[in-house]
């Protein structure tokens, strides 16, 4: 395993409940580093994508909250991301909300082309400005990997590639919370494939998992992006938005030491909400399971 570099992505605008800015600073306060470091990776620490509060930013339209100062800070965290791979590194992006995932998935398009993505979320993340009830730019990352934005000029980038992912190399899994549209969207040719709750609980997470690595074989880059929300309440209660009859915590760990086994070429770790939190339970977890990716085994 090559090191992995860590970059913190302080950011709340993306959603309408505050706290996760503080995502990074919990995730840190664990052991997670040092857990890392001994199953023989370096670490890196990179620091912090600077993001402004929302005192500081207008809020700017309606159907995309503070898509101005996201797009900003997500091309901040792109950078950061090349900057990471240069350096041999996997970056492993510490949020803050999901829309973190714009910039560091145009990160790795820029260095490897549209690449493959395990998406682990109650939530699809596939809306956008035109379809989003909310108007909540956390709900819209994936839509904008898969270039389902490209037609809104406010997403436009002479940086950044128009599309990150491949939507035939990009799972979904542990959703249970959909919107309309994007029903409508999974059901189409051109969807990605999706997981929900109801097939793991069919078919059991190993074999969800094993197909999910054969779906994104071959990709230019496999990133994997860990929403905290994808697991039951009961096990992550300190998330902006919970959702009852997630992954459990075994489920969870099973999942990502099968996707371990591929090598994740960048990570995600998101939506981690102190404020929420019970003794900082959520992060522990989190850095438990991302120990799970990186290769941690029980002998």
């Amino acid at each position: 395993m090559r090191k992995v570099g860590i970059i913190g992505f302080p950011m709340d605008l993306g959603g309408n409940r505050r706290g996760v800015d503080m995502g990074p600073s919990a995730l840190r306060l664990t052991d997670m580093i040092q857990r890392i470091e001994a199953l023989g990776i370096d670490v890196v620490e990179l620091g912090n994508v600077l993001v402004r509060t929302r005192g500081l930013v207008d809020s700017g339209s309606t159907d995309a909250h503070f898509l101005e100062e996201i797009l900003r800070a997500c091309d901040a965290a792109g950078q950061m991301t090349v900057d990471a791979v240069d350096r041999g590194c996997v970056p492993m992006l510490l949020g803050g909300d999901h829309s973190v995932a714009i910039g560091s998935l145009r990160g790795m398009a820029s260095v490897h082309g549209p690449g493959g993505a395990i998406w682990i979320d109650a939530h699809a993340d596939l809306n956008t400005p035109a379809t989003s009830i909310s108007g909540n730019v956390h709900g819209m990352p994936l839509a904008v990997a898969l270039g389902c934005c490209a037609d809104d000029p406010r997403f436009d980038s002479d940086r950044w590639p128009a599309r990150s992912l491949d939507p035939e190399r990009t799972v979904i899994i542990a959703a249970r919370d959909l919107d309309a549209a994007e029903r409508d969207f999974l059901r189409s040719d051109s969807a990605p494939r999706v997981f929900t709750m109801q097939e793991v609980d069919r078919r059991g997470i190993a074999s969800v998992a094993d197909e999910a690595l054969e779906i994104t074989s071959g990709a230019a880059f496999l990133h994997v992006s860990l929403d905290l929300d994808a697991l039951d309440p009961h096990d992550a209660p300190g998330v902006g938005t919970p959702v009852r009859g997630g992954l459990t915590y075994r489920e969870a760990h099973t999942l990502l030491e099968i996707i371990s086994t591929a090598g994740p070429d960048s990570v995600d770790i998101v939506e981690v909400n102190p404020v929420l939190d019970v003794r900082n339970e959520t992060a522990e977890t989190a850095a438990e399971l991302v120990c799970s990716l990186f290769g941690a085994s029980i002998i």
